[in-house]
């Protein structure tokens, strides 16, 4: 059997990174790969997302709009810091910034987000298996001792 892509190979079970991935004995079809963020994207997803402080402000616009000055209070920094924060997550894509005169007001902007999270999710049912698998081999290996 021929496959394209990057491969990983796993005790007896195959993994594709790119077209399908196999677990055990059911297929599914690797999602990841058409809905992905594009490598760079992805890059500065994470790394806008790499900051507590601007953590915290994308879980303050998760709860609504919010201006500079909101967005800077809790973190007791100028507007100058809290705009440099704001430039890295609008530049990821995490925010849109409208400008009314000169009030700047921030909006999330969660689809971006939830590429990302999909990228993970990914990951997670990988290594899910991955772990599935170990336990029943110890378990296995356990029952062959008794």
């Amino acid at each position: 059997m021929k496959h394209a892509g990057p491969e990983l190979t796993f005790g007896l079970v195959f993994y594709s990174t790119k077209w399908l991935t196999k677990i055990g004995e059911e297929s599914i079809v690797n999602y990841m790969v058409e809905y992905s963020l594009n490598d760079e994207q992805l890059d500065q997803v994470f790394h806008a997302l790499s900051d507590p402080t601007r953590r915290g402000m994308i879980r303050m616009l998760a709860q609504e709009e919010r201006t500079v000055t909101e967005l800077a209070a809790p973190f007791d920094m100028s507007l100058a810091a809290a705009s440099k924060h704001i430039k890295v997550l609008e530049q990821a894509g995490l925010l849109q910034r409208t400008v009314h005169g000169r009030t700047h007001t921030c909006k999330l902007d969660s689809s971006v987000l939830a590429r990302a999270t999909r990228y993970l999710q990914f990951y997670e049912r990988f290594w899910s298996a991955q772990f599935d698998t170990l336990e029943m081999e110890l378990n296995k290996a356990k029952n062959e001792e008794h």
